[in-house]
């Protein structure tokens, strides 16, 4: 009798399927960006003081060079350190070859714009936003600090690091309006899969980084 009924009814039975494999990831999203959105900001005077700046890497040209994405989260933690929000700023990215330094690329930028260079901390092993949050507590010491990254990215950003222990907020720089439509499109469902991939890792998996290494501390991270 079961088995009948389940042959008379496989196209529904198929389309629920469809509807939960949907519908599930963007569950989970909303979920993500409800539970952050007490601690993501979108202006640099709205943001409270915090110790440290983290700045997440977005990519470089192959001159080495930032790219506009790239450019404008390391423009919001500028202004977050000039205002007085942020008195350090971490620097974390991908430095897997020679040829390709995104915390260089940061660094240099942030340093023709004014910014101390004593000031600024880089990590080369920032290959992902779980293991740049990992490394940020566990090789930095970072108790707090205000995450910088673009409005789509930003709620994993708060969520992961606010899991790994750290006590963080997020200034949300633009995307939406200053992106191409197309590309926008790409990162924002791109990033619905993102934060699948984060709830398994802080709930569930919890892996090392890629690189670990020794304690280095930041001076005033706390």
């Amino acid at each position: 009798m079961l088995l009948k009924w389940f042959l008379l009814n496989q196209h529904l039975i198929f389309l629920l399927l469809v509807l939960t494999i949907i519908l599930i990831p963007l569950v989970l999203s909303s979920y993500v960006r409800l539970a952050t959105s007490q601690y993501r900001y979108k202006k640099p005077e709205e943001v409270p003081a915090q110790p440290i700046g983290i700045v997440f890497g977005a990519g470089i040209w192959e001159d080495g060079s930032p790219t506009p994405m790239l450019a404008d989260r390391v423009e919001g933690a500028i202004n977050l350190y000039k205002i007085g929000r942020v008195k350090k700023i971490l620097m974390t990215g991908d430095n897997s070859t020679p040829d390709y330094n995104e915390v260089k690329a940061m660094q240099e930028y942030a340093i023709n714009r004014g910014i101390p260079v004593d000031d600024i901390t880089l990590d080369y092993a920032g290959f992902s936003t779980y293991e740049s949050c990992y490394r940020a507590q566990e090789i930095f010491g970072i108790a707090q600090a205000v995450l910088v990254t673009q409005r789509y990215h930003l709620p994993r950003a708060v969520y992961t690091c606010r899991h790994l222990g750290i006590d963080a907020v997020g200034l949300g720089t633009q995307d939406w309006g200053i992106f191409r439509n197309d590309s926008m499109m790409r990162y924002s469902n791109r990033e619905i899969l993102a934060v699948l991939k984060a709830l398994w890792e802080v709930h569930v998996t919890r892996p090392k980084p890629t690189f670990l290494g020794p304690f280095e501390g930041i001076t005033n991270s706390k």
